[in-house]
């Protein structure tokens, strides 16, 4: 069954797997995605066994409790349906989740509602994107108990980038798709990102790559189509790829845009 991504996410890979997929390896042992995000990429392999990971607590825990009782995290998005408007949003914007159901519950609702699915916090770490003018909490619900199904052989965690890679082993195909963090073609999307993801990150991230590799791991990189990214990963196979960008706020950075797919391995 082809499922769909249950959050929104910015830098999300639908038009990945929709215009590229040939760039995944037909065979593999274990699926690893150390930025998760929406995780189209793993809903479209649908692997066997996967390590997912990603430094956001918040939206691991989403995955973690549809995974663990899909059905409860809905029955608290129905009730979000039926209360939902302008007042309501900013009273559960500001509420402190009881349990990790309701946390689940409520990310997912301020995703589906508030401007452009955008995740963004402030200095205290509180989500502060004002509403939007989508109104359907339910989207997507019949995709949830599949969703949870293709979880249940994922092992979910809060982690940086390099335990997640570091644990690939031969045969393995780790999908890495990390914050862009050179602005290529004045793409407006890097201001969410440059505080949380330095040049150093990326440098990092490059090293975690080639040990990946040295075990025998097949890896892909998608990062940003720039010289200084070209120029990091210039011992492997770079196809540059173009997508289109609608999420930016202002439209001189709405259009198409080029990323760089890095292939590493033979």
């Amino acid at each position: 069954m082809e499922l769909q991504p249950i959050i929104k996410w910015a830098g999300g890979k639908r038009w990945l797997v929709r215009k590229a997929s040939e760039l995944f390896p037909a065979e593999y042992n274990n699926y690893i995605e150390p930025f998760l995000g929406g995780a189209a990429v793993f809903f479209h392999m649908q692997p066997k066994i996967a390590l997912l990971s990603d430094v956001n607590a918040e939206l691991i825990n989403v995955y973690s409790a549809v995974k663990c009782d899909w059905q409860a995290v809905v029955d608290e998005l129905k009730v979000h349906q039926m209360r939902h408007g302008k007042e309501y949003y900013y009273k559960v914007r500001a509420l402190e989740p009881e349990n990790s159901i309701a946390g689940a519950a409520r990310t997912l609702y301020l995703n589906r509602t508030c401007w452009n699915g955008l995740y963004r916090v402030n200095l205290n770490g509180q989500f502060n994107v004002p509403i939007g003018t989508k109104s359907n909490v339910l989207m997507d619900i019949e995709n949830f108990p599949y969703v949870a199904d293709l979880l249940q052989n994922a092992t979910l965690q809060v982690a940086d980038f390099e335990d997640s890679i570091d644990a690939a082993k031969e045969g393995d195909f780790v999908f890495i798709d990390p914050p862009y963090t050179v602005k290529h073609n004045f793409n407006g999307f890097i201001k969410y990102n440059e505080d949380l993801f330095r040049w150093e990150d990326q440098v990092r991230l490059k090293c975690a790559v080639e040990r990946a590799v040295s075990r025998g791991a097949k890896v892909l990189v998608l990062n940003a189509n720039h010289e200084s990214i070209a120029n990091l990963y210039d011992d492997f196979e770079q196809i540059v790829l173009s997508r289109s960008n609608v999420l930016a706020g202002k439209s001189e950075f709405r259009g198409v845009y080029q990323e760089l797919a890095v292939r590493c391995w033979n």
